[in-house]
Formats: C-alpha cells, sequence, structure tokens
C-alpha cells in the first residue's frame, strides 16, 4: 500500500506542476514499436578526437534507424580549458547529428573547471555557463532535429534543473540526471584562488542531490502510471556506494526493485564499455558503461516492448579513413 501511495503522490504533485512531455504526438506515433538509439559518452577527448568526432557523427547520421542520441556526459577532457569559445564549438558540434541530441552533464565540464589546467574557474560560474550553452531552450534538445522533452525546470522547486529531462519512446520511459564524477561534487575546488569555497560547493551538492532524488521519483511515478514495459537512466557517473552517491543509490535501488521490469541504468566516466547485470542486487537493475576517450567507438541501443529484456545494443566502430 505504501508503493501505491507514493506513486499517487508523486503523481499528484506532477499533474500539479504541469509536467507533461512535449511531443506527445511523436511518443504516440510510436504505438509501442521497437526505438533504436545512439550511445556516447566521455567524447571528445581533446583535440584529437575532436577532430575525429565528425566522422563519429557522419557513421550515426548514415544509421537511418537511429531515432536520437544519448550522450553521459563529459564532453572534454578535464585537462583542457573550460573556456566559453570550448563550449561554444562543441554544442555546434553536437548540432550536427540529424537526430536529437540529448546531453547530461558530466564534471570536467563545470566540476573541476577549478584546476589549473582547466582555467581555474568558479565550478558554478561554469555551470551556469553550461546550462546555457548546452540548453539554450529548456525542453528541447540540440541536434538538426531537436525534440521536445520534459524538463525539471518546469518544477518551482527545481528551476534551475533544465538538463534532468525525460521522454518516452516506444513506450519506454527515458530519463537524464545530473550526477557526476568527482564525487558528485563533494571533492574540494582545491586549485582554485584561496583554496576550496566548501559553503557553495556543498549547497551546490545537497541541491542537485534533492532535484536527483525527486527526479528519480517522477521518472518511476511516469513509467507505473503509463505502465511502461521499461526504464532507462541516464548520468555521467555511477553511483557507487561512496559518499557523494549514497542516497541517490539507494533510491535507484529502491524504485527499481518496487517497478519489478527491466531498468537500465546508463552512465560513462570510467572510459571502458562495460554491462553488469543485477546491479546492487536488483534482479531486474543492469548497469551500462558506454565506451569513453573514443570517438571512433559507439553503441547501437534498441528498446523493445516486445522483447523480455526491452533493452539490447551493439558496439559499433567507425570506419577508417
Amino acid at each position: 500500500m505504501r508503493k501505491f501511495l507514493w506513486a499517487a503522490q508523486v503523481m499528484a504533485t506532477a499533474a500539479a506542476i504541469g509536467l507533461v512531455v512535449p511531443g506527445t504526438a511523436e511518443a504516440q506515433a510510436d504505438r509501442g514499436r521497437p526505438v533504436t538509439f545512439a550511445l556516447i559518452g566521455d567524447t571528445p577527448y581533446g583535440d584529437a578526437q575532436r577532430a575525429a568526432f565528425p566522422a563519429l557523427v557522419s557513421d550515426v547520421n548514415g544509421d537511418r534507424r537511429i531515432r536520437f542520441v544519448l550522450h553521459a556526459g563529459d564532453v572534454k577532457n578535464g585537462s583542457s580549458t573550460c573556456d566559453d569559445a570550448r563550449f561554444a564549438d562543441l554544442a555546434g558540434l553536437f548540432g550536427t547529428f540529424q537526430a536529437p541530441f540529448v546531453l547530461t552533464p558530466g564534471d570536467n565540464e563545470w566540476t573541476d573547471c577549478h584546476r589549473t589546467a582547466a582555467g581555474g574557474y568558479l565550478p558554478t560560474e561554469r555551470l551556469d555557463k553550461v546550462r546555457k550553452v548546452f540548453y539554450p531552450v529548456a525542453g528541447r534538445t540540440l541536434g538538426r532535429r531537436p525534440m521536445g522533452v520534459s524538463s525539471q525546470a518546469t518544477d518551482p522547486r527545481h528551476r534551475a534543473y533544465r538538463e534532468n529531462v525525460m521522454f518516452s519512446r516506444g513506450q519506454v520511459v527515458f530519463s537524464t540526471l545530473h550526477v557526476v564524477g568527482s564525487e558528485n561534487d563533494l571533492e574540494p575546488w582545491a586549485d582554485l584562488p584561496g583554496g576550496d569555497r566548501p559553503a557553495p560547493r556543498l549547497a551546490e551538492f545537497e541541491a542537485r542531490k534533492a532535484a536527483a532524488l525527486d527526479w528519480i521519483d517522477t521518472t518511476f511515478a511516469k513509467a507505473s502510471r503509463t505502465h511502461a514495459p521499461g526504464v532507462l537512466l541516464m548520468m555521467q557517473a555511477e553511483p557507487a556506494a561512496s559518499p557523494g552517491f549514497t542516497e541517490i543509490r539507494e533510491r535507484i535501488v529502491q524504485r527499481s526493485r518496487a517497478y519489478g521490469k527491466p531498468v537500465l541504468l546508463v552512465h560513462g566516466d570510467e572510459h571502458h564499455y562495460e554491462v553488469e547485470p543485477a546491479y546492487a542486487g536488483v534482479p531486474n537493475l543492469t548497469r551500462l558503461e558506454t565506451f569513453g576517450a573514443t570517438a571512433s567507438q559507439w553503441l547501437r541501443v534498441t528498446a523493445d516492448r516486445n522483447d523480455p529484456k526491452v533493452f539490447t545494443w551493439e558496439p559499433q566502430t567507425v570506419p577508417a579513413g
């Protein structure tokens, strides 16, 4: 009974704040048909991968099955600068994907920008810039054919979090969560002039954590209400059993277990392709880490409500030359 009361409360809150998924006509047109998309992360890393990235875009664009592109964060490496020009260049690059482009932020584009090699920026200032450049219109993706998505910015309690988005395709619910490496911003901003600034850093962490926890609840409430066959959650960092991720990990475990249907937890950060079924001891929860630090590999993923696993994927290699 407690499970159903929780779901009812979350759905009522969502209705009260007007949380709907734009692009409803397209979602309804799916009628439960399989949907295929590209998954990348931690790319492009450095100038060489930036130069090679258009070939990856071309490879993805050439696959007519791809309906949208998911990027699991880190659009640059940790030692490259976090300047406005780089952000603008990358946003333009991502805009060359033909399909809608959905990005969740990584630590390299803001949390770690305090590093001297990255420019010595105040991370919260860079986070504001990330939102302006990569999420210029709340509720709308990048890409040549952008799509409408539901943004957490519609919630008065979490107006800043336009990067947390949700949409349904093939009747599956897709949701992004702003959860990053560097212990989810608990690591000190040590390279700033004068050292770390714990008060604003911890305030940022707590506010973003609260938004993520609410978005997890809202995601599973929507999946339950719509009888979705599966849920995909995407974030940059694996929610490991460590201080920066404890509550988020526990909430994902709880909601996934209660949901009972396939849940795919997608992330990057560690730069190697890896699959872990029954993640955190939950039989229906699978962790999928995408390729990282490469512009020559990506995953083609399909969500099919008629497949008992719902989610299947195939590694892809960009042709040389």
